[in-house]
């Protein structure tokens, strides 16, 4: 039996397939579109020699992974932060890209990704939609608080402009009618988004349940079921990550930068990790500092050292690290082991 092994280099309308032996010889080389009758049909006369088939993370893998998985493949998913190519080069092209993949496969040096399960996937970015939402309804709720602060020299907290009993904003622009139809729209606007959220909350809640190693996150201070669900469904499985660092740096807790001689010598990727995880430790930081005594006592400690900036975010990694160990060891949030 022969080993081959296949590489797909994924855009939005086209793909190209590449497939190589253990000798790196290129034995099949094609430009295909992306229909899935095409491409089972093109790769069906080497289904029985290849030994993996490898397909980049970019942002529409999903569709080929699973039906390349569902018709029995081995398949491997690229990361492209951590492939690297020869320097130097004078010239790189889609079929370079694609048997450089199959290379680094046949090799096992291939830096991968996580398969995240399809079954999951759905609720997950439904979640994702609902924090969208969140960061629509925030600039609108900035943008409101800022045309009542110039114009009123009124400072009207998120809280009051959200209640939907009575509408705070409009008695304060109803003086110009300019003004008034500015704060309507938003205030509308910033209701539907509300309206929206919650309802999204409601279907998560109905359909998605803590599993057992990940319920000890309600324990953590600022994290509650919206956000202990965000953690779960974006970490996947714990197996994943061997130690607290490797975690801590996949929600992009952890510092970027290159030194040497105690000099910077430059910086790393900052946006390698998940950023919907980096938002939910951010989130859970703001609420353990309003509603936690400990958590504050950090915060404060560090604001006055640094700035408030760097308090969030020490705050925020100190809550990464509680959350490897609460989910890892299945064991209740100790504040003593972390705040002391």
């Amino acid at each position: 039996m022969k080993k081959l092994y296949g590489a797909f280099d994924l855009h939005s309308s086209n793909n190209y397939l590449g497939i190589s032996d253990e000798k790196d010889r290129r034995v099949y080389k094609k430009r295909l579109p992306n229909q899935r009758d095409v491409i089972l049909a093109e790769l069906e006369p080497y289904r029985n020699d290849l030994v993996g088939i490898v397909v980049e993370s970019t942002f529409n893998w999903y569709w080929l992974v699973d039906l390349l998985m569902e018709e029995g493949y081995r398949m491997h998913l690229a990361n492209p932060a951590g492939i690297q190519k020869y320097g130097g080069l004078k010239h790189s092209d889609d079929k370079d890209d694609t048997f450089w993949l199959a290379h680094l496969l046949r090799l096992g040096i291939l830096p991968e990704g996580y398969i995240y399960p399809k079954e999951e996937r759905p609720v997950r970015d439904l979640l994702r939609k609902r924090g969208h939402l969140v960061k629509l309804r925030t600039s609108l709720i900035n943008s409101l608080q800022g045309i009542i602060h110039r114009n009123c020299c009124v400072k009207l907290n998120a809280t009051k402009i959200k209640a939907l009993k009575v509408n705070n904003v409009a008695p304060l622009l109803s003086g110009q009618e300019d003004l008034a139809l500015s704060g309507m729209v938003s205030k509308e606007a910033i209701d539907y988004l509300g309206q929206q959220i919650r309802k999204v909350e409601n279907i998560v809640l109905g359909k998605v349940k803590l599993k057992k190693e990940y319920l000890y996150l309600l324990t953590i201070p600022g994290i509650g079921k919206i956000l202990s669900l965000t953690i779960m469904l974006e970490t996947g499985t714990m197996a994943r990550f061997q130690k607290v660092g490797n975690l801590t740096s996949y929600c992009r807790k952890v510092p970027s930068k290159w030194t040497s001689n105690d000099k910077k010598k430059g910086k790393g990727n900052k946006k390698n990790g998940n950023k919907y995880l980096a938002w939910a430790f951010s989130e859970a930081a703001e609420f353990a500092r309003r509603y936690d005594d400990n958590a504050r006592a950090f915060y404060n400690r560090k604001a006055a050292k640094k700035n408030f900036m760097v308090a969030h975010s020490a705050l925020a990694h100190k809550l990464a690290r509680a959350a490897y160990y609460v989910m890892r060891d299945q064991v209740a949030f100790d504040p003593q082991k972390l705040f002391a």
